[in-house]
């Protein structure tokens, strides 16, 4: 396993969480890439509460549009016990330039790492 993953602090794990889910609503990203995404995520690898939510929450509005996704997700969110949350807060910026889609796709792919990696170890205890 590379150095970097294990040793991630606090803070990178939660910039990879919010940058993975930053890619799940971008409207750069088709809506069958987004539940394929979603079917190799685990809610489990989200340390954070309310990420692991608004990935709940991605993951069961299933293969919408975008900008939908974008309209519905705070009202899920705040059905789910976060009344304050503010999508464009939560995400940073509204939309994923393509400048930053490759970085957002990497954080993804250190999460499913992370997942796939803790699945083999769990195999071999």
């Amino acid at each position: 396993m590379p150095h970097g993953l294990r040793k991630m602090d606090k803070n990178e794990e939660l910039r990879q969480e919010r940058q993975a889910l930053r890619l799940l609503c971008s409207n750069l990203v088709r809506a069958a890439t987004r539940v394929e995404l979603c079917n190799l995520l685990d809610s489990s690898l989200f340390q954070d509460t309310l990420h692991r939510v608004a990935f709940e929450e991605i993951r069961t509005a299933g293969a919408v549009p975008a900008k939908r996704l974008r309209e519905e997700l705070p009202g899920r969110i705040t059905n789910r016990g976060f009344p304050d949350f503010e999508l464009l807060e939560f995400l940073g910026k509204d939309l994923a330039s393509e400048d930053e889609i490759e970085e957002l796709f990497m954080s993804v792919l250190r999460l499913i790492q992370v997942r796939h990696e803790s699945d083999g170890n769990e195999l071999e205890n």
